[in-house]
């Protein structure tokens, strides 16, 4: 087993050629939904989304998470080609889940050495750019929030699209970050808590960085490729901070 050194050196190795960090924020950022079940929220787009089409595919029907069934939806209406689904189906289920982010950030806390890690990044550098498939919206209300109060702090976000295009999986939201920041796409790190985002950054070409509590998810994430896995955001500070330290 690797020392906690061996850990912070592999990371600063890391971090050598990063010239922006790219973080989920579900998870990574705060626990927004808190653990709680979306299935009301999920049973809640089905029935908007029928009022407007008349029906669900059967995968949709039997899904009942609300950011899986975002992307069901949009495959749903991708496949509906040349006679197209109307896309107010798809604005109705965003607008939907949009309303429930909003009202989730007015209480969701931020993730452990969260608020220590933006003030780093702001400090040494590199720039912050939040990545997710969440709406950008609530995403800004959050660090504008007064448990975290980090709002310039943040680059950018690329979140979700209102039409509900390459959610992660797809690297189209890593695409859009780096586009924000005109760089390539080895010059960025991804840190995610997901095997999507895993996904995403390694069809972007871009280094990622697990971030999970679960031994079980690490491993997977280890088995798909990702180099390094963390617990907290503690060992990424520490390395943030080795790499701006004089020799």
């Amino acid at each position: 087993m690797s020392s906690a050194a061996d850990h912070g050196a592999a990371l600063r190795e890391l971090l050598t050629d990063v010239h922006a960090v790219l973080l989920d924020f579900d998870g990574p950022v705060t626990d927004l939904f808190r653990g709680r079940s979306t299935a009301p929220v999920a049973r809640e787009i089905k029935a908007a989304v029928r009022v407007v089409w008349g029906y669900v595919d059967p995968e949709v029907d039997a899904c009942d998470d609300s950011h899986g069934i975002l992307r069901l939806l949009r495959e749903m209406y991708d496949r509906s080609a040349p006679e197209r689904l109307d896309p107010q189906g798809l604005v109705e289920a965003e607008k939907i889940v949009t309303g429930y982010e909003y009202e989730a950030v007015k209480t969701a806390m931020p993730a452990p050495h969260l608020v220590r890690l933006v003030d780093v990044l702001s400090k040494h550098g590199p720039p912050l750019v939040i990545v997710s498939n969440n709406s950008d919206g609530p995403i800004w209300e959050f660090f504008k929030g007064e448990r975290v109060q980090r709002q310039e702090k943040v680059y950018a976000v690329a979140g979700r699209d209102p039409l509900l295009r390459d959610m992660k999986p797809h690297p189209g939201s890593v695409e859009r970050a780096l586009k924000y920041v005109g760089l390539p796409p080895e010059a960025a790190l991804l840190i995610g808590d997901q095997l999507t985002d895993l996904s995403a950054a390694q069809q972007a070409g871009t280094p990622f960085l697990g971030y999970t509590q679960s031994p079980e998810r690490a491993a997977q994430m280890l088995d798909l490729g990702a180099k390094y896995v963390v617990s907290s955001h503690k060992p990424l500070i520490e390395a943030v901070e080795g790499r701006s330290s004089p020799n």
